[in-house]
């Protein structure tokens, strides 16, 4: 069956940062865009950051330009989400989601495939 498994959550102090993965498998990874999303407690969710099928097309968030970056292994079949500089802010819940055919599209309603997601702590 197609499994998303998200690794890598942690606690981190402010200034600190965190790598991400998603472990990917029961689907054709390389026809996927391949997304990131987060939920913070009482807010919906948000789009953090995408890459097309073969990387060739990346996006943000406003709010983690500069800050994290999103990269893919399409030979492991896996999708990475290096956050630095981490802010309180950044604080939620992270998941990956899968795109068939997409074009790395920030809305969360085009991702047809979802991980369960991995809790990242910020401290001030």
């Amino acid at each position: 069956q197609v499994q998303l498994v998200e690794s890598g959550g942690g606690s981190v102090q402010a200034g600190g940062s965190l790598r991400l993965s998603c472990a990917v498998s029961g689907l054709d990874f390389s026809t996927y865009a391949m997304g990131w999303f987060r939920q913070a407690p009482g807010k919906e969710r948000e789009f953090v950051a995408a890459v097309s099928q073969i990387g060739a097309k990346t996006d943000y968030a406003d709010s983690v330009q500069g800050r994290f970056a999103i990269s893919r292994d399409n030979a492991k079949g896996t999708v990475t989400l290096q956050m630095n500089s981490l802010k309180p802010e950044d604080t939620a819940v992270y998941y990956c989601a899968g795109d068939k055919w997409g074009s790395a599209s920030s809305r969360h309603g085009d991702y047809e495939q979802w991980g369960q997601g991995t809790q990242v702590t910020v401290s001030s």
